[in-house]
């Protein structure tokens, strides 16, 4: 039987799957450490789907895909995205960012995919924008155009950090002190929150002890650490203004969405954070954003599913 494939390949491991009606079915996860390259790996996943021949296939990756030749940022699998497609005998094989699956895959969720934060309404069709804190900072726009969904690729996860209030200029201080320069990714992603943490247990003459982002965390979830507490706070209002400002440059009447792992381990805090306040604390500014939705990305496999959308409309036009 004929079928489309997707993959997610990040530095750890690749999650596959088969295209079904515009989602997917039968996931399967395979450590990358366990394949010399990226083409064995994709065979056994044939392989164990004996019963479907494999003519399409999108892959969404974790570095930059600008040319045929992909070369992976935090492994060692290297490729020609030609070359691939006729290992696998493929008729067509699409390479994406990962960040642009992620944004591909925002207008097909549903409501039970995503928990919303705060006010306001998508418009069908409109502009959208997600950022994801992770290991680093991804950011994607994506609009619609005549020929479907496009996305608008950037490095917005590197643009300079810009404080809003007074706390916010004691971690701009620090990062400007220890880096030379202020950037959004400095304090949205795992090494973020260290980073925050360790500015604010600075400013109060505390020593900073902890090492990891989910020590901080675990000691702000239980109340047992007020600098951890600060944090958490902290961050959450940086996601709100970081958020309010992709809104304002894009128009993202379909709404702005947070992505990555991090934030989905601390929902119930996002929430009641100021979050939302933030992110309507525009000034004159505000009216252009308050309708705007704000959101969760809460479906694990994401991923996946944008790899699955982009699949389908790139099929549908040939």
């Amino acid at each position: 039987m004929s079928a489309q494939f997707v993959a997610d390949v990040g530095g750890t491991n690749i999650r596959l799957a088969r295209v079904v009606n515009g989602g997917v079915a039968d996931i399967k996860k395979y450590m990358c450490k366990d394949y010399a390259s990226i083409d064995l790996v994709i065979l056994q996943y044939f392989a164990d789907m004996p019963e479907h021949t494999f003519t399409h296939g999108c892959i969404a990756i974790a570095c930059p895909v600008l040319g045929d030749q992909v070369v992976m940022t935090n492994h060692s699998w290297a490729f020609s995205q030609q070359a691939l497609r006729q290992q696998l005998k493929l008729t067509d094989l699409y390479v994406i960012n990962d960040f642009t699956a992620v944004a591909h895959s925002l207008p097909v969720l549903t409501d039970d995919q995503v928990i919303q934060i705060g006010d306001g309404h998508a418009k069908s069709g409109g502009n959208i924008a997600v950022f994801g804190p992770g290991t680093g900072l991804g950011v994607e726009h994506i609009t619609m155009t005549s020929s479907g969904w496009q996305t608008l690729d950037g490095e917005g996860g590197h643009t300079d950090f810009a404080p809003v209030d007074e706390t916010d200029i004691v971690v701009w201080r620090y990062l400007q002190n220890q880096f030379g320069r202020a950037s959004a990714e400095e304090v949205m992603s795992g090494r973020g929150i260290l980073n925050i943490y360790r500015a604010l247990a600075a400013h109060h003459n505390i020593a900073a002890e902890l090492t990891e982002p989910a020590q901080v965390t675990e000691k702000a979830l239980d109340g047992s650490c007020d600098i951890c507490a600060s944090t958490l706070t902290q961050f959450c209002r940086i996601m709100g203004s970081f958020a309010g400002n992709l809104a304002l440059n894009m128009a993202t009447t379909g709404g702005v969405f947070i992505g990555g792992g991090i934030a989905n381990r601390f929902t119930a805090f996002l929430r009641q954070s100021d979050f939302r306040a933030r992110f309507e604390a525009k000034g004159q500014m505000k009216h252009y954003v308050k309708d705007i939705p704000t959101y969760l990305i809460a479906e694990p496999d994401h991923g996946l599913l944008g790899a699955s959308a982009y699949l389908t409309q790139h099929i549908a036009s040939e």
